[in-house]
């Protein structure tokens, strides 16, 4: 089939989150489809757009449009729709679409996140004289109200927090519209956990969800080997885009509630934050004795391989944790929120440990430093789980949704 991907970003390197997702769809895709990239990047042509030619017919690059902190405001109290439906939106695209889709006549069109859907108008204009009209798929990689309501629900609880509360809220209420709306257009929608697929069915009532996991290449983390260490012994790891909202909070609320109760018990305990575009926000942890933040690695996996614990202390988000499966495919002992390891289907206290309180999360984090064969379980435990998630095995759970065009 000929598919056109719209995608947010270019999925190159697949280091984190939609980048890792979107590469492996293509790259999984590309065997037995024609696959066409249509994407932002900061700057084009850029040359990561090289390795991906090996997969895709076609790349197309839009210079990523800025937007200023007074668009924002002014898009936020005056319009109905919500700041991610603007902040990728340019003519640019527009008019690089409408000559793809004249060009290329794809069989199925898949929108990679909410954050795509302005080009939706688009594609429907198209399909009107369009006697063949292709499949609109929408991955939504998060149900983005429902993001949205967590941060609201985190935020209103600490007073110094309430402008971003209002922020949320406000956003919220539009998104539940919004991606109402994108999900009653599409013709399948897909969804990365049941929980979202639930989320996305109480917005819509009746709407057919398809879940498509997040997933890993296990043998790309599995049989990664480096002589030289990295990292000293006592080391705990985090990973992630370091400017997502709920990463950010997520390593400050470990810091401010969690850090200092295991360094009591393990004076030596290094904490490295590990992912691009370090927030401002994490400033203030710069310097710390025992803090390593290193901002964009060129590989994440010599860090996953020297720590000691993988950690997940989400507080907020939506989806599935790609940096779950990553862990577990390099068999590290993980301690979460409930929040981190959402949408996974694993046994607390077998494949991770589950623990929402700071106290219990750093006995937890203590334990396990001192006891080397519990981590050696723990992380044995979590691999047999993440070999259900290789790729090879979701990537065609995508196809079964595209069959749905010649039912």
């Amino acid at each position: 089939m000929r598919i056109l991907m719209l995608a947010p970003q270019l999925p190159y390197p697949p280091h984190q989150g939609t980048t890792l997702r979107n590469f492996n769809l293509i790259a999984h895709l590309a065997r037995r489809h024609e696959v066409h990239l249509c994407c932002f990047a900061p700057a084009a042509p850029t040359p990561e757009i090289e390795p991906l030619r090996a997969y895709c017919t076609s790349i197309t690059v839009v210079p990523q449009p800025t937007r200023t902190w007074h668009q924002r405001l002014c898009t936020t109290l005056t319009s109905p729709r919500p700041d991610m439906a603007y902040r990728l939106a340019t003519p640019a695209m527009h008019d690089e679409l409408r000559r793809l889709l004249v060009h290329i006549r794809p069989e199925v069109i898949e929108f990679e996140g909410i954050e795509m859907i302005p080009y939706l108008s688009t594609v429907l204009a198209w399909i009107k004289g369009n006697p063949t009209p292709p499949l609109i798929v929408l991955d939504d990689h998060n149900a983005e109200y429902l993001l949205q309501k967590r941060v609201f629900e985190s935020d209103i609880r600490v007073p110094r927090r309430w402008i971003g509360a209002l922020y949320s809220l406000i956003q919220w209420q539009k998104l539940a519209r919004y991606e109402a709306w994108a999900c009653r257009q599409a013709d399948a929608v897909i969804a990365v956990s049941e929980q979202d697929a639930a989320a996305l069915r109480r917005l819509v009532p009746g709407l057919q969800v398809t879940v498509v996991p997040n997933g890993v290449d296990v043998s790309v983390y599995a049989a990664f080997h480096h002589p030289t260490p990295l990292l000293p012994p006592h080391s705990l790891l985090f990973t992630g885009t370091m400017d997502f909202r709920p990463n950010v909070d997520a390593v400050l609320w470990f810091v401010e509630h969690v850090l200092e109760r295991v360094r009591a018990a393990v004076p030596d305990v290094q904490f490295y934050i590990v992912g691009q575009r370090p927030h401002r926000r994490l400033d203030v942890l710069k310097g710390r004795p025992g803090i390593v933040i290193t901002g964009s690695v060129p590989d994440t996996r010599p860090y996953f391989a020297d720590a000691d614990i993988y950690v997940i202390p989400l507080q907020s988000g939506g989806g599935t944790r790609l940096k779950v499966l990553e862990a577990m495919a390099m068999k590290k002992p993980i301690v979460s929120t409930t929040m981190g390891c959402d949408g996974y289907p694993l046994t607390p206290g077998h494949e991770a440990i589950l623990a929402d309180d700071p106290a219990q999360f750093a006995q937890a984090v203590i334990d396990l430093l001192n006891d080397p064969e519990r981590r050696k379980a723990l992380g044995e435990a979590g691999f047999v789980l993440a070999q259900r998630y290789d790729w090879a095995n979701i990537v065609p759970q995508l196809e079964q949704v595209y069959s749905i065009r010649h039912a």
